[in-house]
């Protein structure tokens, strides 16, 4: 009889547990994405915190009061403004769209015919295109999508203030973390020996790491590459400089990089004719630019976490995909923890 009453209060207390946590996890997940990303950019930037908050005499308030200011000025800030310059703008692209439906397609620059090989070969590609089925080509398959790029895009802009809200939640629950993450890191750690032992222990190190890197080689990346970008662009003086560098951060974060918008710049420039030479200072920065990352990304991945490049860069893209902006974290954090298992478990006698 006792060993059914221990059962029976088994079976209650493992319901009442789990009914807890889904009703815990249901009022958590409106919170859900800014959690995760307040929790990665702490990590991220834990090491840099500890020192500060020795350098301030172990004052955890300023330290605190610092890494918020900071992130609000080097984080949130480029963020918003670049967002909100794109949806400001969007105006503008459609009308493009829609002159560009209407009129076609200009007729060939002067000097596509001059390029070694090809140039012929563009400018008939070009002619044709311009002369025959283009703008048919574009009542057919752009026009009919116009409208919905226009909801889009006005739906952007009046989710501006709930975006807001989202990136200021970050920074609040950014700075809680950082006023007790030596607790919260040693429940994690615990949490994980728990689960697998020394195993578990090294997975929540691990994902530190990994989150580390990949907060380094891709976002450290993005900001470089769309600072020289950007200002190789207000320098050869090419229209919306400022728009152009809020769409190419966006692209260097989602692992594309800046040639979207430097190959077409370029080539506008070239356009222009009487801007050759500040064409040919746009190529040679741009390349530049556009190659950069091939030297910074590995460097600061490597500081990170010790895994082999390819891995973080799947977990980078592959999480894009999947997750949305979150994924940039998650997936390299899921794959290195998957690997780092799976070599534990083929050596182990």
């Amino acid at each position: 009889m006792n060993t059914e009453s221990d059962f029976m209060r088994y079976i209650v207390s493992t319901v009442v547990i789990g009914l807890l946590l889904v009703i815990s996890i249901w009022l958590l997940l409106p919170f859900f994405a800014a959690g995760v990303w307040a929790a990665m950019i702490v990590v991220a930037t834990w090491p840099w915190f500890i020192k500060l908050d020795y350098k301030v005499g172990n004052r955890r308030y300023i330290s605190v009061t610092i890494m918020t200011v900071g992130m609000l000025t080097f984080l949130v800030v480029p963020l918003w403004l670049s967002i909100s310059t794109i949806a400001q703008h969007s105006g503008e692209v459609i009308n493009f769209g829609k002159s560009l439906a209407n009129n076609g397609l200009p007729d060939a620059p002067a000097w596509l015919p001059s390029i070694p090989l090809l140039g012929q070969q563009l400018t008939d590609f070009w002619q044709n295109a311009s002369s025959s089925g283009f703008k048919s080509l574009m009542h057919e398959y752009v026009e009919p999508h116009m409208a919905d790029a226009g909801r889009w895009f006005i739906g952007q802009v009046g989710g501006l203030g709930g975006l807001l809200i989202q990136f200021l939640l970050i920074v609040a629950l950014s700075a809680v973390m950082y006023a007790g993450g030596e607790n919260a890191a040693t429940q994690v750690r615990q949490f994980g020996k728990r689960l697998g032992g020394e195993r578990g222990l090294n997975a929540v190190i691990l994902s530190g790491n990994a989150i580390r890197g990949v907060a380094l080689g891709v976002g450290v990346t993005a900001i470089v590459q769309t600072t020289l970008g950007g200002l190789g662009l207000a320098i050869a003086g090419v229209p919306l400089a400022g728009l152009l560098s809020a769409v190419m951060l966006m692209l260097c974060i989602a692992q594309i990089g800046p040639s979207p918008i430097i190959v077409p710049a370029v080539i506008w420039l070239f356009w222009q004719g009487d801007q050759t030479g500040w064409a040919i200072f746009l190529t040679v920065w741009g390349l530049f630019t556009i190659s950069i990352d091939n030297f910074i990304r590995p460097v600061l991945i490597k500081r990170g976490a010790d895994l082999p490049l390819l891995l973080i860069l799947l977990g980078v893209l592959g999480g894009l995909m999947t997750f949305g902006l979150i994924g940039i974290f998650l997936g390299p954090v899921v794959l290195a923890v998957t690997y780092t298992l799976t070599l534990s478990w083929l050596h182990q006698k």
